[in-house]
């Protein structure tokens, strides 16, 4: 890793003058502390993502998401990151009633969450909601492919790219969101060799997940990457840790010790406590007279 990816901020400018240089890299965080320990290691990116919803809230997606849930979650992220560009998800439905609706959301990322830029999901069908954000000059990510918001429309997650329409859509969507003015596009569980044609084809980078190595960067849930998901990991994972074993095992020794270290104390018979004894003059013994 180079010195200057090792102590400068990282910017915008910076993540699209990488395209075709040095492979970027994303990771999600949530929380004060994770944001911490992943900005101290090094990571360019750090993206807030609606993935909240299932990953720490144990939603069945991430529909459910709401702009406070994502602000909150951005300030503690933000505050954590020195060096990384700290990217805000936009949730469902914060950006998708108007243009007008989409740049004030966007705005409150930058202005009351810290965020230095904001994603959203959605290929040609939102270029001129990009294009009303960036100009209002707010960076923004762009996302296609797998769109997790749209579930209810796909039906199912599954990979994108496979026929020839689809394959014309995401191409078209890619560069739209380049002529929009995106800085960089997520393209998720799109087909690997779809993923390289559009990574050759635009002059943004793309972040893949899920989408083959040939990405300008690339991006995963950190709890997928560490071993702390409460659930189904995706097969392209391949994580590098399985932090959930030794975390249960710190919990089983502190359980261990506690009840080892001293037997309970005893429980001491109540005793109560004397009744006063009332003065039988009604207490005029102790008036003073003047």
């Amino acid at each position: 890793m180079s010195s200057h990816v090792a102590t400068k901020q990282v910017t915008v400018p910076w993540i699209r003058s990488q395209k075709g240089k040095e492979k970027l890299t994303m990771l999600t965080a949530y929380d004060y502390p994770t944001a911490l320990f992943l900005d101290e290691a090094g990571v360019d990116m750090l993206l807030v993502g609606d993935s909240v919803a299932t990953v720490m809230y144990g939603e069945p997606n991430t529909l459910a998401v709401t702009m406070d849930d994502m602000l909150r979650h951005t300030r503690a992220v933000a505050r954590a990151a020195k060096r990384a560009l700290v990217i805000g998800d936009m949730p469902f439905m914060s950006y998708q009633v108007s243009r007008e609706q989409a740049v004030t959301n966007a705005g409150r990322f930058l202005k009351e969450a810290g965020a230095q830029a904001v994603k959203l999901e959605g290929g040609t069908e939102v270029a001129e909601t990009i294009k009303a954000i960036t100009t209002a000059g707010i960076p923004v990510c762009a996302h296609i492919g797998l769109t997790p918001q749209s579930i209810n429309a796909m039906g199912t997650y599954r990979m994108h790219g496979k026929t020839n329409e689809e394959r014309q859509y995401l191409l078209d969507s890619a560069y739209a969101a380049a002529a929009a003015g995106a800085f960089a596009v997520v393209l998720e569980c799109v087909e690997a060799n779809l993923a390289t044609e559009i990574t050759k084809a635009i002059k943004i980078p793309t972040v893949g997940i899920g989408a083959g190595t040939n990405c300008d960067a690339q991006v995963l849930v950190i709890n997928d990457l560490v071993g702390l998901t409460a659930g189904r990991v995706p097969k392209f994972v391949a994580p590098l840790a399985n932090l959930k074993e030794p975390l249960q095992e710190a919990v089983k020794s502190f359980i261990a010790r506690t009840r080892q270290a001293a037997p309970p104390v005893e429980v001491q018979e109540a005793v109560a406590p004397p009744t006063p004894t009332l003065p039988t003059d009604g207490g005029k013994a102790h008036a003073v007279s003047h």
